[in-house]
């Protein structure tokens, strides 16, 4: 083990199921033992039965070994409902880790922020559940079962020693051999999903310009790729899962043989235990065996496991710190040098400057100037590379998000709305309060549209609120953003799918959260909304060009305008 895995999240949830892997293990005891059940009542019946002719015996001994069976499918049972148990608590101790970690990582781009890890989540607790560990929970018994074997005669412990040592081999080939060409059927298979689910994405533009077939092609060679991996590791697996079978089937007829040999020379006498042997002797093979047979299971559990545990690694869970006290919306950006997560190209470069508790700034500039990136480091979605960017006066990246958020309100360019009711978007899908839910769709001129629905409020949108126009998905995101009057909002082009009605009202809004000393940004290219900001700050190139009261920087600009435009002229009449 490595020193940097000395510690592992996904290791402290397994280590929590001991006590489930103890109980199991106990009941794998006796089920084991109950196994040779028919071969103790087909001795007792040919040695007792068939010598006394007794009817009453025969119908005890019956009687009997069906108990023992009942017995020991209930205590199989049993020992599966405890492992699904032990399965659950793997769930409950990871789950939520796993799926925020998910989150994290495509916040920060870290590779692993995919719905894939999900599924190995899912992978990994339907292993603990499954078949193959319970066939590893049976090994242990072989090597009381050879002890055994050895009891009733050294030659033919020897001999099911041997069988089981070939048997360990076979499990050895089968790892060297599938484990590869597993793992890349895995990772293929992996990338296949994510470029479907891409293209499912982006149908519209495939089906407009016609790219279907070339996407395709695209994605059957990615299928292409995972079906012949798949399919050679199951070719290796198969071949040695049935040489595991052959020594298996053999092993119980060949100890059979030696017992035999041995009684001819002389050196047994007790053909029953010669029986009980040549059985358990085949016994001993089956766990192996089935182990074997489940390896696939065993390999997609250990990739999935590994694929966690390096997620879970790159994106540790976050402090959530001690509680502090709701923000009044003071912003202050402290040289501030930022770029994309995991890209060391700063967009941002040495941004400065505060923006007062009830204010209303605009930010504008032209076009990859960085207005986007800057606003998701006001959210404290990214992170600045140095810098800070603080809300009354506290580092805003680690603030606890749970406890900050409803406090915030945000819209980002491209508005994402979520399966559910209307009203459970805008009350983001938190506990509705139905007259702040009207209100905050009031201020932005949507409720009139959501009121003449058949559903009302409690109509559900689908997934990204496809049924809704641009302009109406855009006007319930904003919704959303001033849901509950925060105290800090951010909007990003919140005007961009707006017509004339629509920005009268996202005026409006403005002026009335302003008037309940709410801070806002606004990043905008339209000046319709620059009749409600106090402040402007001009943003190019990452870096802040001007910063003041509006009409301070539009005058300036003008001021900056005008030589360039006597020049232009100048230029044009030498001409």
């Amino acid at each position: 083990m490595k020193l940097s895995d000395s510690y592992s999240e996904l290791k402290e949830s397994l280590l929590l199921l001991k006590p489930y892997a103890r109980r199991a293990l106990f009941f794998s005891f006796f089920t084991n033992l109950l196994v040779l059940a028919p071969t103790l009542y087909m001795l007792e019946v040919y040695g007792r039965v068939v010598d006394s002719r007794s009817f009453m015996t025969l119908a005890m001994l019956t009687v009997l070994v069906v108990g023992m069976y009942v017995l020991m499918e209930v205590l199989e049972w049993v020992r599966g409902q405890v492992m699904h148990q032990a399965s659950l608590k793997f769930d409950a101790a990871s789950g939520e880790r796993v799926f925020n970690s998910v989150f994290e990582a495509n916040l920060r781009r870290v590779a692993g922020g995919s719905s894939q890890a999900i599924n190995d989540q899912r992978t990994v607790r339907e292993f603990i559940s499954g078949p193959a560990v319970l066939a590893i929970m049976d090994v242990p018994m072989s090597l009381l079962f050879i002890l055994l074997v050895f009891w009733v005669h050294p030659v033919m412990g020897y001999v099911s020693l041997g069988g089981a040592l070939v048997q360990v081999a076979l499990a050895w080939l089968t790892e060297r051999n599938t484990q590869p060409p597993l793992t890349k059927a895995n990772r293929s298979a992996i990338e296949a999903q994510n470029y479907a689910n891409g293209t499912l994405r982006n149908a519209q533009v495939i089906e407009a310009m016609g790219m279907l077939q070339h996407i395709h092609a695209r994605w059957m060679k990615k299928q292409q790729e995972f079906l012949f991996m798949q399919a050679y590791a199951s070719d290796q697996a198969g071949a040695n899962g049935a040489a595991s079978k052959f020594v298996q089937m053999t092993q119980s007829s060949l100890l059979l043989g030696v017992g035999a040999w041995l009684m001819i020379v002389g050196e047994a006498t007790n053909f029953g235990l010669i029986m009980v042997a040549s059985i358990l002797g085949g016994r001993i093979l089956a766990p192996i065996s089935q182990v074997i047979g489940l390896w696939k299971q065993v390999v997609n559990a250990r990739d999935a496991y590994q694929r966690l545990n390096k997620l879970l690694t790159a994106v540790p869970a976050r402090d959530t710190g001690m509680p502090l006290p709701p923000p009044s919306g003071m912003l202050s950006v402290e040289a501030v040098m930022a770029g994309a997560p995991g890209s060391n190209v700063m967009i941002i470069r040495g941004a400065t400057f505060v923006v007062p508790a009830g204010e209303v700034v605009a930010i504008v500039g032209p076009s990859a100037s960085g207005k986007s990136t800057l606003a998701r480091l006001m959210m404290g979605i990214w992170p600045a590379a140095s810098g800070k960017v603080r809300l009354d006066g506290v580092d805003i990246f680690p603030w606890n998000k749970a406890e900050l958020g409803p406090h915030l309100g945000y819209l980002p360019q491209g508005v994402e709305l979520f399966d559910g009711t209307l009203a459970e978007n805008i009350a983001r899908f938190g506990d509705i309060d139905m007259g702040k839910v009207e209100t905050a769709a009031r201020r932005v001129g949507v409720h009139d549209l959501i009121a003449a629905l058949p559903q009302g409020y409690d109509t559900r949108i689908g997934d990204d609120g496809c049924f809704l126009s641009g302009g109406q998905r855009q006007r319930v995101g904003l919704a959303r953003a001033i849901y509950g009057d925060p105290r800090f909002v951010v909007l990003d082009e919140p005007n961009s799918s707006l017509d004339e009605a629509g920005e009268a009202a996202l005026v409006q809004t403005l002026r009335e959260l302003k008037a309940r000393g709410t801070t806002l940004i606004v990043i905008t290219h339209r000046t319709s909304v620059l009749a409600a900001v106090d402040r402007m700050l001009i943003l190019r190139d990452g870096q802040v060009q001007a910063y003041g009261p509006r009409d301070e920087v539009l005058a300036a600009l003008q001021r900056a305008a005008q030589p360039a435009v006597a020049a232009s002229a100048a230029a044009g009449s030498g001409s």
